[in-house]
């Protein structure tokens, strides 16, 4: 039957109100309210009452901190956290009943606080009140209180704050109050005041102690035990984990929940940045605190695809931006955007004013944060960013979002708990874990307040319920009201492997248990967990099966599958052996067939990082010196010609290449600083006016061409070319085809002699190379190619020229050359058809970019353990390797 009338029940967070109003639900109390004492303070003071909640709060101490007078606290006020810690310092002095405004005469700093408080409660609604002034107001109006509240229980508690105690007085006048204590202590300030105590006998569960390696160890020892209660039949809502503080293994918990697939409900809120709005708001605020570039604009436009100007942008429009440019600057945005034409978006229509508009509003930076902020979010995530708004300072908004707390969407009732100590102290279940049992951390130590030190305000006095006798209390709590058993758990070692120290409230429960971190669990929380303890479970597992077999062919010396052997004629190795390859591409087959299949056949790749580095490194001052020698080169050559031309007519043209390089570069490619930059570009151009400027080889009357393409390559500029551009080029006796790019064709005027050059930015060799172990293969290449488009009748000469000396190097013999060469590419092109896609002298070295994919430190170990085996294998291939 069902119990009518009203009452009110007094709990103490918002676990024990669910759960309270469940209980209701199933004893069918209708009529019975279960809310906080603020809450029922709230309710008796009537009318439009409310209390100041933490955002109203923050935003109001953010809208008048900066016009109102802090004295000595003028010069932090406008750093980050001076917010939150004011809100802090006033709601700890209105917890404990203290009068700011009376107590001002006794310190500048409270006089500066006071007339914070002041200027806050002007900026607040009318009907917005301090706990004093809801007090005050509901004890006026206390002879309602039978009607409003009916019989009051509070139950769950074992403090109040001083603020609450004289309305609490005044109440039992009215209507009975009971404080049911059951096995708690109960504050001494109880008696006298009416209130009728109701206490009930300690339970005893099973206490038992553990200690794990880390606090990641405890987390997931936690998540075993729970798992095995739950396979014992145990209900999900009577499991509940707790410590002090659970920011320290709330990112544990959050991963391991995710792997047991179990409902793991956070009480205290899972922070904003685990989700998607959360991550959306970061994202932006990435860029207003950080400012605007490619990557993070990119990110942005995965998570607020639908949302502001990204919402009319087409599908693929990400495909107009430049793969490797930074776009870190507005003037970089605008080259950029200038330059686009209708054709190159997606679907043929024009879409750069609408991206122009995204990034000029995300220019803006902090100071237009809220606007920024209403332009790309919407919904959840716009109230997470306002609501960081509202809690610090725009200029480190990312920060603050990292603090931010949501509800998870579990239901509590029903769910396996994770929470703080205080909240499992007012709402107890049978079976309970407590971690983070350390000195220093259980029970935390006792901190002045921020603002209001304690010579100038006693700790006591202002912080009334301090928090480490809140912790001693809520531990007390909680051995007193579980039912069943209790866990006791500690970390031996912080995550930085430092010794922790045992709490004292161990002290008392016995010897603990040493839990190894490699220890077999006696049940595990999920599949992975339960395949790491059954070794010979996880050994019939086809993906331990390859990672072991792979793990012991690394360790033979002999060549094994896992080394690269394929089998014969494979269909896609004969693919990519049939395309047209370039000299860098023969260069990889030469030196590691291992590598080009993964290049040319996965189609892997080194991932480009859009980040500035500090130094361009050797394959960036590369290019940079061949575009701006190409650019010089095309300028030189459109009026009287590289061969009539002096040096100061060089000197110009380099320079004017130099700069429009360096508009170029900034607009597509990350940079190093501007004087490290500065300093590039100045290197660049004395190396490019080095090369052109050297003339061992005048041809009379020739005419020069920089990056010529050969054999299908697409022109790079639209400078005029000596021959078609499409006509294929064959290397004899090897069925490859060739294209690419020459440095620099000088053809002389009659047309009887040519004189090729490959230009080289580094250090050059010790003494005159041929092949170079096959790392060399553009002179002769590109030699041949010249002679097979200009006819058999031109001279040609070819030369790698190293400007940064200057030394040129010239190819003695390249027919000669080239008959070797076809023989080395014809054994590789027979070997790796065969299925031996081996490793070479490259595999694994400095400048291997697919390294990772490789044993670990494999140049100094695997790389020689099957070197020798490769080598044999590999046979005529290999010889080139030791050709000078």
């Amino acid at each position: 039957m069902a119990i009518s009338g009203r009452s009110t029940l007094v709990v103490h967070g918002r676990l024990a109100m669910r759960e309270g109003r469940l209980a209701a639900a199933r004893d069918r109390r209708h009529g019975l309210q279960v809310m906080s004492f603020e809450q029922a303070a709230v309710r008796l003071a009537g009318g439009f009452v409310r209390p100041i909640d933490d955002e109203s709060l923050s935003a109001a101490i953010q809208a008048v901190l900066p016009a109102t007078p802090m004295g000595e606290l003028e010069s932090i006020k406008s750093l980050p956290g001076m917010i939150d810690a004011a809100a802090g310092t006033l709601h700890k002095a209105w917890r404990a009943g203290m009068d700011l405004a009376a107590r001002a005469v006794d310190h500048p700093r409270l006089e500066a606080i006071a007339r914070l408080e002041a200027a806050v409660l002007d900026q607040l609604p009318a009907g917005m009140m301090r706990p004093v002034d809801i007090v005050a107001a509901a004890t006026g109006r206390v002879s309602h209180a039978p009607a409003i509240i009916g019989p009051m229980e509070i139950i769950g508690l074992t403090e109040l704050s001083p603020c609450w105690r004289p309305l609490l007085r005044a109440l039992t006048a009215q209507i009975p109050v009971q404080w049911t204590a059951g096995p708690r202590s109960v504050p001494a300030w109880l008696e006298g005041t009416g209130v009728a105590v109701s206490r009930a006998p300690a339970q005893t569960p099973e206490i038992s102690a553990v200690s794990a390696a880390t606090a990641y160890h405890e987390a997931i020892e936690a998540m075993r035990w729970a798992r095995r209660l739950l396979a014992s039949g145990v209900s999900p809502s009577e499991i509940a984990i707790a410590t002090t503080s659970p920011a320290e293994y709330d990112d544990h918990f959050l991963a391991l929940r995710a792997d047991a697939n179990i409902d793991l409900h956070f009480v205290h809120g899972v922070r904003t940045v685990t989700t998607r709005e959360g991550q959306a708001a970061a994202a932006l605020a990435d860029i207003v605190v950080r400012g605007l570039s490619q990557s993070r604009l990119r990110r942005l436009a995965a998570l607020c695809r639908d949302t502001g100007p990204f919402e009319v942008l087409p599908e693929g429009w990400l495909r107009v931006l430049p793969a490797d440019a930074p776009l870190s600057t507005t003037g970089a945005w605008n080259r950029l955007l200038a330059r686009l034409t209708p054709e190159d978006w997606p679907g043929g229509t024009d879409h750069a004013a609408a991206l122009r508009t995204a990034v000029e509003t995300l220019a803006k930076g902090p100071d237009a944060a809220s606007e920024i902020g209403d332009v790309f979010l919407k919904g959840r995530a716009l109230a997470i960013w306002r609501k960081a708004l509202l809690a610090g300072a725009a200029a480190s908004i990312d920060a603050t979002l990292q603090t931010l707390k949501l509800d998870d969407g579990l239901e509590a009732c029903v769910s396996v708990a994770w929470m703080p100590a205080s909240a499992l102290a007012a709402s107890p279940r049978r079976f309970i874990r407590l971690l983070g049992l350390n000195s220093s951390r259980w029970p935390r130590g006792l901190a002045e307040d921020r603002l209001i030190p304690d010579h100038i305000i006693p700790t006591s006095v202002l912080d009334p319920l301090p928090v480490n006798l809140a912790d001693r209390r809520d531990f007390e709590t909680i051995l007193a009201t579980t039912a069943a058993e209790v866990v006791l758990s500690r970390a031996r070692r912080d995550s930085d492997g430092r010794l922790l120290g045992r709490s004292p409230l161990l002290a008392g429960h016995g010897d603990e248990t040493y839990l190894r971190r490699n220890a077999t669990p006696v049940h595990a929380f999920s599949e992975t967990d339960r395949l790491m303890a059954r070794p010979q479970e996880f050994a019939a597992d086809p993906q331990s099966i390859g990672a072991q077999g792979c793990w012991r062919d690394w360790r033979q010396s002999q060549i094994t599958p896992h080394d690269g052997l394929v089998r014969a004629d494979h269909p896609l190795v004969l693919a990519i052996l049939g395309r047209t390859q370039s000299a860098s591409s023969l260069r990889r087959l030469l030196r590691n067939p291992l590598s080009f299949v993964w290049v040319y056949a996965f189609g892997w790749r080194e991932p480009h990082s859009t980040a500035e580095p500090l130094v361009l490194d050797a394959l960036g001052t590369g290019d940079l010196v061949h575009t701006v020698l190409d650019r010089a080169l095309r300028d030189l050559e459109a009026g009287d010609g590289l061969a009539s031309a002096g040096a100061e007519t060089v000197e110009a043209a380099v320079a004017r290449a130099a700069q429009a390089v360096a508009i170029d570069w900034e607009s597509e490619r990350p940079l190093p600083p501007a004087v490290i930059w500065g300093r590039s570009l100045e290197d660049a151009r004395v190396m490019a006016g080095r090369a052109l400027s050297y003339g061992d080889d005048i041809l009379p009357g020739a005419r020069a061409y920089g990056e010529v393409p050969f054999g299908g390559s697409a022109p790079k500029s639209d400078a005029k070319t000596p021959w078609d551009t499409c006509t294929p080029v064959t290397i004899p006796d090897t069925g490859f085809n060739i294209a690419g790019y020459i440095d620099r064709l000088d053809i002389s005027g009659d047309g009887k002699r040519a004189l090729v050059r490959d230009y080289k930015t580094g250090r050059p060799p010790r003494g005159d190379i041929r092949l170079n172990g096959g790392r060399e293969l553009q002179r002769c290449l590109y030699a041949f190619a010249v002679k097979a488009l200009l006819g058999d009748d031109v001279a040609i000469s070819a030369s790698l020229l190293y400007p940064r000396e200057p030394i040129d190097l010239q190819l003695d013999d390249p027919e000669a050359v080239l008959a070797e060469i076809t023989g080395y590419l014809s054994a590789a092109r027979t070997s790796l058809a065969g299925g031996a896609a081996l490793q070479g002298p490259d595999t694994g070295g400095d400048y291997d970019d697919l390294a990772f994919a490789l044993p670990a430190n494999a140049s100094a170990t695997y790389y020689k353990r099957k070197m020798a085996a490769a080598t044999e294998r590999l046979g005529e291939v290999a010889q080139v390797w030791e050709v000078e």
